[in-house]
This record gives C-alpha cells, sequence and structure tokens, in this order.
C-alpha cells in the first residue's frame, strides 16, 4: 500500500509540474511559428537554436549537480543530523557565487569569446545569455526546494508567470513593435531598432529571467536566514556526492545540444550553416512534445526517488513507475506521428525537408527517458561515477557521429546521433545496475508494449492512405487500439471480470 501511495503522489506531481511545464513548454513552443515567420531568415533561428544549446550546456556547469545533490543531503537530516534549512543555505551560497564568478569573467572576455563562437557582430547577444544562463543557475535551487517543500502550485505559478512573461515580451518586441515603427517610428525610436531581429528574442529572456529571480527570493529567505549560515564541510560532502553527476550533466546534456553547437563550425558557408541549422532547430521542435513529457516526469521524479527510498519501499515503486513512463512515452511517440500532417503546419514550408528527423528525435528521447529512470540504482547507492562513465560513453558516440557523417548528410547525423548515445546509455546502465542495485524492472510488459507500438507505427506510416482525411481516421483507429490495450491489460477495463489495479496494489 505504501508504494501505491507513493505512485499516486508521483502521479499527482507529475500532473502539476507537468501542467507548468507542459503547458509552458507548449505556449513557449507557439513562438516557433512566429519565429520562423517573423524572423529576416531561417538562419536567424539557426542562431537562436546555437544560442541556447550552449545556455543548456552552461546551466549544467554552473549547477554542477547541485540540485540532485539538494535532494540527497536534505533528506538525510535524521541519520546526520543536517538542518534541512543549513543544507539549503549551503547549495544556495555555493550556486550564487560561481554562477556571479562565471558572469563577470564573461563579460572581462567577451570580445575574444564571440571572436571564436562567431557573433563578433553582435557580441551582445553572449553577454545577455551569460546573464540569463547565471540567473537560471541560482533559480534552479530555489525552484528545486519548492519540489521538495511540495508546494507545486507555487512552482507552476512562478514556471507559469515566466512563460506568459517571456511570450508577451516576444509578441511586443517581434510583431506589435514593428506594426508601431511602421505607423509612428519616432514613438519608440528611442529603444527600438527594426533590423536587431533575433537580438530581441534575447532581451525578452533577460527581462524575464531577471523577474523570476526577483519572484523567486521570498522563498530563498529559508536559506539566507539558516542559524549558522552555509556549512563548510557539508558543502565538501556534498560537492563529492554533486561532482560525479556534474560530469553526468555535462556529457549528458552535451549528447542532446552537441549537434546544435558542433552543426556551425563544420561548414565554411556561415549562412549555409545557419540556414540548416535552422530546418533543423524548427523540426527538432516538433518533437519537443516527448522533451516536454520526460522534463515533467523528471521534475517530480527525482525528489518522489529520494523520498520512497528513505521510507524503504522504493524498490516496488520503481518497476511500476518505469512501467507506466514507457507507456506514455510510446503513446505520445505515435500521437505525435500519426499527426503530423497537421504538425507539420507549426513550422513554414522552408522546413518540410527537416521534417523526417521527427520520429528519430522522439526515439532518442524515449531512451532517455528510461535511462533516466534506470539512474535510480547510482543515485541511491551514490555511486555517481557511474552515470558519468554512462554519459561519457554516449558522448564519445554523439561527437563521433557528427563530427563524422555531419559534413556529408548534414542534419541527418545529427538526429541519429541522439538514439545511438542514449540507447548506448540505457542498456548500460541497466546491466551494471543489475549487479550493483538491482531492481526487478518487468521487461516483458515493456517489450510487449514496444513491439505493439512499432506494429502500429509501421501501419499507420507504411500504408499508403491518399485521401487526408481517411489517413487521419485510419491512425486515429490505430491510437485508439493502443490506448484499449493498455486500458484491458493496466486496469482491466473491458474485462468480463474487472482485475486488481497496479497503481493501487
Amino acid at each position: 500500500m505504501a508504494a501505491g501511495a507513493g505512485m499516486k503522489r508521483l502521479a499527482k506531481e507529475t500532473v502539476v509540474y507537468g501542467l507548468s511545464n507542459i503547458l509552458g513548454r507548449f505556449l513557449n513552443w507557439l513562438l516557433v511559428p512566429m519565429y520562423v515567420r517573423v524572423l529576416s531568415d531561417i538562419g536567424e533561428f539557426g542562431i537562436y537554436t546555437n544560442l541556447y544549446a550552449w545556455v543548456a550546456l552552461l546551466l549544467v556547469l554552473l549547477t554542477y549537480g547541485m540540485e540532485t545533490g539538494l535532494f540527497r543531503f536534505i533528506n538525510r537530516r535524521s541519520e546526520e543530523g543536517h538542518n534541512p534549512d543549513r543544507v539549503y543555505a549551503t547549495t544556495l551560497y555555493s550556486i550564487a557565487a560561481t554562477s556571479i564568478a562565471f558572469f563577470l569573467l564573461t563579460l572581462l572576455c567577451l570580445d575574444p569569446i564571440s571572436k571564436v563562437l562567431n557573433y563578433h557582430i553582435h557580441p551582445e547577444f553572449l553577454g545577455m545569455m551569460a546573464g540569463v544562463a547565471a540567473l537560471d543557475a541560482l533559480c534552479s535551487i530555489p525552484f528545486a526546494y519548492l519540489r521538495y517543500k511540495g508546494k507545486a502550485m507555487r512552482f507552476m505559478a512562478i514556471r507559469m508567470l515566466n512563460i506568459g512573461l517571456n511570450i508577451f515580451l516576444n509578441i511586443f518586441l517581434l510583431i506589435i513593435c514593428p506594426w508601431i515603427w511602421a505607423k509612428a517610428p519616432e514613438t519608440i525610436g528611442w529603444f527600438y531598432s527594426p533590423t536587431y531581429g533575433v537580438g530581441y528574442v534575447f532581451v525578452a529572456n533577460v527581462i524575464t529571467t531577471l523577474i523570476t529571480f526577483i519572484v523567486l527570493i521570498p522563498d530563498m529567505a529559508p536559506g539566507l536566514k539558516a542559524k549558522g549560515g552555509p556549512d563548510p564541510k557539508l558543502l565538501k560532502r556534498m560537492l563529492r556526492y554533486s561532482l560525479p553527476i556534474l560530469v553526468l550533466g555535462i556529457a549528458g546534456i552535451f549528447n542532446q545540444t552537441a549537434d546544435k553547437i558542433l552543426f556551425p563550425f563544420l561548414f565554411f558557408d556561415q549562412d549555409y550553416a545557419n540556414e540548416q541549422l535552422g530546418i533543423y532547430g524548427a523540426c527538432f521542435k516538433i518533437a519537443v512534445v516527448m522533451v516536454m513529457f520526460t522534463h515533467s516526469f523528471r521534475y517530480a521524479y527525482e525528489p518522489f526517488v529520494f523520498a520512497r527510498h528513505s521510507k524503504g519501499d522504493g524498490l516496488e515503486a520503481y518497476p511500476v513507475a518505469m512501467k507506466f513512463f514507457i507507456i506514455l512515452a510510446l503513446g505520445i511517440f505515435l500521437g505525435v506521428m500519426f499527426y503530423l500532417d497537421a504538425l507539420k503546419y507549426f513550422v513554414s514550408p522552408a522546413c518540410y525537408p527537416g521534417l523526417r528527423v521527427v520520429p528519430i528525435v522522439m526515439l532518442g528521447e524515449l531512451f532517455y527517458g528510461i535511462y533516466y529512470n534506470l539512474s535510480v540504482w547510482y543515485k541511491l547507492s551514490d555511486n555517481t561515477q557511474w552515470g558519468a562513465y554512462f554519459s561519457i560513453a554516449g558522448c564519445v558516440v554523439t561527437v563521433g557521429i557528427i563530427l563524422i557523417y555531419a559534413p556529408v548528410y548534414e542534419y541527418m547525423a545529427c538526429a541519429w546521433a541522439s538514439p545511438a548515445c542514449n540507447g548506448l546509455m540505457m542498456v548500460l546502465s541497466y546491466f551494471v545496475g543489475r549487479k550493483k542495485f538491482p531492481v526487478s524492472y518487468d521487461i516483458r510488459s515493456a517489450a510487449i508494449y514496444a513491439l505493439l507500438a512499432a506494429a502500429l507505427y509501421a501501419a499507420g506510416m507504411f500504408v499508403e492512405i491518399d485521401n487526408p482525411a481517411l489517413r487521419m481516421i485510419w491512425r486515429t483507429g490505430l491510437l485508439a487500439i493502443f490506448a484499449l490495450f493498455v486500458a484491458r491489460k493496466e486496469f482491466g477495463m473491458l474485462k468480463p471480470k474487472r482485475s486488481k489495479n497496479i497503481i493501487n496494489s
């Protein structure tokens, strides 16, 4: 029953965190059609794709595994006598110090960095993104503390404020201001330039991140006012635990962003590289539905893992969580692919050749989500170095595929690097974990669902139906078959005799 209650809480918090994450990402997702149509050319969207890949990598560097470390040590208070607020203070002060140092160093070296990265015409783009990365890293700790305290609704409210403000500023700067400029340029000439283009995307992000930081200041109070302040000895133990996660995180995020970071360096024609990266980045956004789901699950799963472990019933709950993650992820995969005929209008016709990357990218995200579920063994057994080993192995595969094949196959090589890398990490983690920290995952059910999804995918994508309406009806029926199979197998629906509900078992 304890495992069932834990699963209910995981499901509830996944919904709340998922609502903020999925709705937020969805609303940001809706900005992409605007970007690819409003920006002067698809190459500007390539710049956007490249710089936000750098921000994602920097965010991992600047948090250096301390978010996971916070959950680990704040849940050890009973066995080691840690005051939760002092653990929070130690984490908060550490991240603040390194984030401020990074931002100041970047500003001092902005010119040479901008020349190396081919942004010498607009070095301020890099300066703005460095500021966003530093503030986002600092904000990640109070956000993690809200998750620890179970304040999911406040977490969601602040996230939604962030997203809503960012969308408003993007629309104002990219649509409303050009309209005003055409009518009465003198009214906004003091702050607006019609040629700045993608730069206003970064301006909007800077303003949004700064306001989010201000809103989070009250949630930093328990750490800032903690009796005794940060604990240097505790910090050493936290760093010893978290630094292998940093290596894991760097390799992991580089596996996800290496294509967007390295791609511009692989072609002599920078404009062509930005254009192709813009096409890839825009079509990649269609596959972000899978990314939204895995991220939402992760927000709820990490505090859930450590809480269940401390109560001693994790070995019952983890396999159930894995099973339902796989079921939902496969359902999302089929849904996106079956309705791709409609989703393709999300991007401009110039990007349609890149739609072939969508199933490949989603498969890679599915593998990554399974790997994240499997990572429970090395996080709970304090063997985080294994996560670093797996991620480094995946990173070697990713970089090798991109460097060798991207100059020939362009962004298709980048797309295939994702399932190759994440699939390798998934397999390595499973087999090593079986020896180090055995968890009885339901491999048989996972295989059944994977084979069913593969069969339905083949039936939906390779059966030629010229009429769009009939094709949509056919694919909707196939998706319904998957849903009905899940309902019958897992919840006993449609059976003559109702079986026991696995979540409550």
